[in-house]
């Protein structure tokens, strides 16, 4: 079992690290910043920035918890040793970061033992961070959030996202058509974590998604769920890159599902 104390100490150092990490992208962006590598496909994009904050957060958790380990989006993926793992993407929504879009977030999760203790999600350009510990709730600076009241799903708005090989962008655009007639409407963000504390915050009713990784989903997962959504994937399975969905009781139970019919777990 984890203690208080260690919870808030990764709290403190995942505030920090992710503050650092939005201060060095929301100044230091350049006015000519370019794309610097590819990943699942051409428009899977990597910048320069990306690639700088992940080496800044990464320094801070090696000076300030040598004995953790680390997994990265841009590489970083070390076991350490002491039972924690961060799991960091230094910049999610990297395409809304590249076209001068504010939509874009720091998102940095610590598991103990394999289980997410402890979420920050910062969005500079909002001037807002969110945050969780588990067991303690989610926070948006000093304010306690909860997620919003019942709500049928007809009168649910619903954040979605899209992947980036065509194949799947296909198959998730037949889900949308799907989902779309059943909901007061539909949003598309380009920020999982942003979209996930969105739900946490009562700014959504829910949020849905196929393909994601480990660091899109850690952080905000945690402070969705600890906001009071519940959060899941298939039906008795939890969230992950087969599905991941987070919405407030009432919605969830309704949009569970409809994704599952939708088939929304498939390419």
């Amino acid at each position: 079992m984890i203690s208080e104390e260690l919870k808030a100490e990764l709290l403190d150092v995942g505030l920090d690290a992710a503050r650092q990490a939005g201060e060095l992208l929301r100044d230091g962006r350049p006015a000519d910043l370019a794309v610097a590598a590819t990943k699942s496909s051409p428009i899977d994009v990597v910048t320069e920035m990306d690639i700088a904050a992940e080496k800044l957060i990464t320094g801070v958790l090696a000076r300030r918890r040598p004995e953790d380990g680390l997994l990265g989006e841009e590489g970083a993926d070390s076991p350490g040793t002491s039972g924690v793992r961060w799991v960091v993407d230094p910049l999610d929504g990297t395409v809304n970061y590249l076209y001068g879009l504010p939509s874009w977030s720091v998102s940095i999760a610590a598991e103990y033992e394999g289980a997410t203790v402890v979420g920050v999600v910062a969005a500079p350009m909002r001037g807002e961070t969110y945050h969780a510990v588990l067991g303690g709730g989610a926070w948006l600076g000093e304010v306690r959030l909860a997620c919003r009241a019942a709500a049928p799903l007809d009168q649910a708005l619903v954040a979605t996202g899209f992947a980036y090989l065509q194949v799947r962008k296909e198959q998730q655009a037949d889900v949308a058509q799907r989902v779309i007639p059943k909901v007061r409407d539909i949003r598309r963000g380009g920020s999982a974590a942003l979209d996930l504390s969105d739900v946490a915050a009562g700014r959504l009713d829910a949020y849905y998604e196929r393909g994601l990784n480990p660091w899109d989903l850690a952080a905000g997962e945690l402070i969705a769920r600890e906001a009071g959504a519940l959060t899941g994937g298939r039906p008795g399975r939890p969230a992950s890159g087969e599905l991941a969905l987070a919405a407030t009781p009432a919605v969830f139970a309704s949009l569970q599902p409809l994704l599952e019919e939708a088939g929304a777990w498939h390419d």
